[in-house]
């Protein structure tokens, strides 16, 4: 389960509030977004641990105590996937407008595949898939950096 945890400072009370009833880990949100509250939050379902069987969409402007849950991409039978990266679009105006990637592999036929999803659509919508090599084990961990980012190194 995945909750909201409020701190109050000035009584060092806390408020614990479900924002997803499945076991996610991983979670993800769009860096570009980082100096403002963060409404979309992504993340791998963890069904069953440790692998990830899908990826969802949390919407934390929910009210209390309700399913944040608004996009939901399970990757099929025997498919299992990695941790999601989101990618902005160049210019993109929303928090949601861009894309979120992942490896998943496919457990009854060896094929791994890089996924790109449209992380604004209702139904995080597969935009592209590009077919790997070799499989990359589950958990890895990774960031997307822009070339512009690494040419300020």
């Amino acid at each position: 389960m995945m909750e909201k945890v409020r701190i109050d400072l000035k009584t060092g009370q806390t408020t614990r509030q479900p924002i997803s009833l499945r076991n996610l880990d991983l979670a993800v949100i769009n860096s570009s977004f980082l100096t403002k509250k963060n409404r979309y939050v992504y993340s791998g379902v963890g069904e069953p641990l440790p692998k990830m069987s899908g990826v969802v969409k949390l919407d934390l402007s929910k009210g209390e105590f309700q399913e944040c849950t608004v996009a939901c991409r399970m990757y099929g039978p025997g498919c299992y996937g990695g941790e999601p990266f989101f990618v902005a679009k160049e210019g993109g105006k929303s928090e949601d407008d861009g894309y979120l990637l992942t490896y998943v592999h496919n457990e009854n036929t060896g094929e791994a595949r890089f996924m790109v999803m449209d992380a604004k659509s209702a139904d995080l919508d597969v935009v592209a898939t590009v077919k790997l090599p070799q499989r990359v084990p589950y958990g890895f961990h990774g960031v997307f950096v822009k070339e512009t980012q690494l040419n300020k190194f």
